[in-house]
């Protein structure tokens, strides 16, 4: 696997996944009727620095952001997405791609990241936790899981 700068001509391979991922409504806070042209100024926002994941047969089978988290006298504060198609899970994808955002992140100068909503029954919690994010705290009920029901929101931090 390579991870690497996206360019703009990695949107089509983002997408399909990117698209599933949202649409099942179970880990990510944003509509998942949201369209394709909506996902892509989203995702690929100039602000951010996007990754992608290649197998190797040169497939996009992951993609990650890095972005400020504020702005001003707090910049210095990384923030990050993640997605992983699914038909490619458990393949150590997303630590790979969390890996590489945390070093990218200290390159550029972040001395910190914090994930503003992670959904707390989203398995990536483990994941985050395991390469030493904190949970700040939760925001109890404030996700409407399509089968778990209202489930709370962690605020997840780590120091570079």
């Amino acid at each position: 696997m390579q991870i690497r700068e996206a360019t703009a001509e990695d949107w089509p391979g983002i997408w399909p996944f990117w698209h599933r991922v949202v649409a099942a409504g179970d880990t990510y806070t944003w509509d998942p009727g949201t369209s394709e042209e909506a996902a892509r100024a989203l995702w690929t926002a100039p602000a951010k620095r996007v990754y992608v994941a290649e197998d190797d047969t040169g497939a996009i089978v992951g993609s990650a952001y890095l972005t400020p988290n504020y702005g001003g006298p707090a910049a210095r504060i990384a923030n990050a997405g993640f997605m992983v198609d699914p038909d490619h899970g458990g393949r150590g994808i997303g630590r790979a791609l969390a890996e590489h955002v945390l070093a990218a992140a200290e390159a550029h100068g972040y001395r910190g990241m914090v994930f503003n909503a992670v959904v707390e029954t989203n398995p990536a919690v483990r994941l985050w936790t395991s390469l030493g994010f904190t949970i700040l705290g939760t925001v109890p009920d404030a996700f409407d899981h399509p089968k778990d029901g209202r489930v709370g929101l962690h605020i997840m931090y780590k120091a570079l």
